[in-house]
């Protein structure tokens, strides 16, 4: 049986991410970032490109259950077998120096054997290590990388078919704790840290963190989690946030819409930023802030759309041919060539998070407002461009509707800091002027009356979902008839068993790729929140209702979902679907203001 993505559980230290699968085995790890090269990329291929199980002997298949300890990201597996049953504990602890994989094995009941098998392959699977055995310790090493792995109490392994393994029993009440620590290969090995204490202290500190949560609905369960994923998305050097934790997971099964997601999008800002001060998280918020205005410090012509964990501007896109992709689905991509791409949509999503910053009181840094009107400058300039739009098609450039609402948010926010702050210096005449040429042109040429809908783009007679945050960013109030009518036309059109599809893939589709993809989980939360500001807060409640229950068994999303066959697509877990998810949640409440 191949596994589905969702049957994967995320464990993470905030600098680099595991997936568990149900089934007891690490298949994605990538050390010791998360964008560095996988040393377990069963996720992508096979066995054979590197992966880490721990289950009872002879048990093949799925866990009996498994959940994350409450308001933590400890993830405990169980299995009930005939001999007893066993719980195995998963955990990266938060690193002083190298990234640790921790996994306890504790005995519940009878008397289980227990089989550990290990396969390291470094460089997404291509590299296999030299392994020997050094003081207690099987230590693996090939080029850069070096890994140590250890056992308290020490157990006996072996060297088998290209893996390490390891067999023995537990009972009632004993435990084996194993440690996998990761090192540059030039250095001494690292300092050995205690897992059981380890256990204790991530315990402790995750659920002190979820404490801080405001949020007290009817979903606080699931924000909570969702909260806890965004923050093990999260490269805590930098104050980053990764798209996901993965590369290359389909959009379609079988499809070449894979994608490498272990960036950080601008596109995500604004949302990021309403999610951290709305949720109590302030200083989550001003990291990703700080991060923000580093990354786009510099020339404003040369705004990308996303960049490095520590805002690296460089992230060419590469395939891996020896990974045949999961479940089939090549090609396998390295980097993010829509890096290059022009997306004029990112200058609204940069100047909005720092005014939403401002206006919520953050620190101001002395250049920020520098920044800003070097940005709305150069955009006053150039904004007529068509381009490569929010969802980096690659079927060529064009006159989006939503870049060009986002244009006007970016003139908007100029306006309004300047009326609130009277001692900046700014064009705010020049900017009110250019604030309503923006406005105008997109409601003449955005909009199409016969239909009463924004398009997609100018001229187009497709639609297009992010025109759903008309709304959201005050281009629009949500009671004026051209909204509800974009609301109802988009649902009528791109709705798929009641979730949307960003835009529609049939004819000759506007990214330009063959196939298809599922319905996106983000979209579909942007949905119930316009349905929401319309008033419909009935519809708005029940496609809540339904995409939250849409997450797997430990309240995980991906990108997307086929409605169809009832599963996940897309990169894994996706910040932009947990994003959306507490967004949603605090809206319903009338909690979603972060000011």
């Amino acid at each position: 049986m191949h596994p589905r993505i969702e049957d994967y559980a995320l464990i993470g230290d905030e600098q680099t991410a595991a997936l568990v699968g149900r089934d007891g085995s690490v298949d994605w790890l990538c050390l010791p970032r998360f964008d560095s090269a996988a040393c377990f990329a069963k996720l992508l291929g096979d066995k054979d490109n590197g992966h880490w199980r721990i289950a009872p002997k002879g048990v093949d298949g799925s866990c009996t259950r498994r959940a994350y300890r409450p308001d933590t990201l400890v993830l405990d597996t169980e299995w009930e077998t005939a001999d007893g049953a066993i719980r195995v504990t998963d955990l990266m602890p938060q690193r002083d120096e190298a990234p640790d994989l921790v996994r306890i094995v504790e005995g519940l009941r009878g008397r289980v054997t227990v089989r550990s098998t290990l396969r390291l392959r470094f460089d997404y699977g291509a590299v296999m290590p030299w392994v020997r055995e050094s003081h207690g310790h099987r230590v693996a090493v090939a080029g850069p990388d070096s890994v140590w792995l250890r056992s308290e109490p020490q157990v006996h392994t072996w060297g088998e078919d290209f893996g390490t393994h390891a067999e023995f029993t537990v009972e009632e009440g004993e435990k084996v704790a194993f440690v996998l620590t990761w090192h540059p290969s030039h250095r001494p090995r690292p300092a050995l840290i205690d897992p059981y204490e380890a256990l204790e202290a991530s315990v402790r500190d995750w659920r002190a963190w979820a404490g801080q949560c405001r949020y007290d609905g009817p979903y606080r369960d699931a924000v909570v989690r969702s909260l806890i994923t965004l923050k093990a998305l999260t490269y805590r050097p930098t104050g980053g946030i990764v798209a996901a934790a993965t590369t290359s997971l389909p959009e379609e099964l079988g499809g070449v819409r894979n994608w490498d997601y272990r960036y950080c999008w601008l596109r995500d800002s604004t949302l990021t930023l309403n999610v951290g001060l709305s949720a109590g998280y302030r200083e989550e918020a001003e990291a990703w802030r700080d991060w923000l205005l580093r990354a786009v410090a510099g020339d404003p012509a040369d705004l990308q759309i996303m960049y490095g964990l520590a805002g690296e501007r460089r992230l060419p896109e590469f395939e891996v041919p020896w990974l045949s992709g999961f479940r089939g689905s090549a090609p396998v991509r390295i980097g993010n060539e829509a890096v290059n791409q022009l997306q004029l949509d990112v200058y609204g999503e940069v100047m909005d998070t720092l005014a939403l910053a401002r206006e919520a009181g953050l620190h101001t840094e002395p250049h920020m407002w520098a920044i800003q009107v070097a940005l709305v400058e150069w955009l006053r300039a150039h904004w007529q461009q068509p381009d490569e739009g929010l969802w980096e098609v690659r079927g060529g450039r064009r006159h989006f509707v939503h870049s060009k609402v986002m244009v006007w948010v970016a003139a908007d926010r100029a306006v309004r800091t300047l009326e609130h702050n009277p001692q900046l210096d700014g064009d705010l005449e020049g900017w009110r002027a250019f604030r309503d040429e923006v406005h105008r042109e997109v409601c003449e040429r955005g909009y199409d009356a016969e239909r009463n809908t924004f398009t997609q783009s100018y001229g187009s007679t497709e639609l297009d979902a992010a025109v759903l945050l008309i709304p959201r960013v005050g281009f629009l109030p949500p009671d004026d008839p051209r909204v509800i009518g974009t609301i109802d036309a988009v649902r009528a059109e791109l709705s798929q068993d009641g979730m949307l599809r960003r835009y529609s893939t049939e004819g000759r589709s506007v990214d330009g790729l063959p196939g298809s993809e599922g319905a996106f989980v983000a979209c579909s939360f942007w949905l119930a929140e316009a349905l929401h500001m319309a008033g419909r807060a009935k519809e708005a409640r029940e496609l809540f209702d339904h995409l939250v229950g849409l997450a797997n068994d430990v309240g995980l999303l991906a990108e997307e979902y086929d409605p169809v066959a009832g599963h996940q697509l897309g990169n894994f877990p996706q910040a932009f679907s947990h994003i959306g998810l507490v967004n949603t949640a605090l809206a319903l409440s009338g909690d979603g203001g972060a000011g």
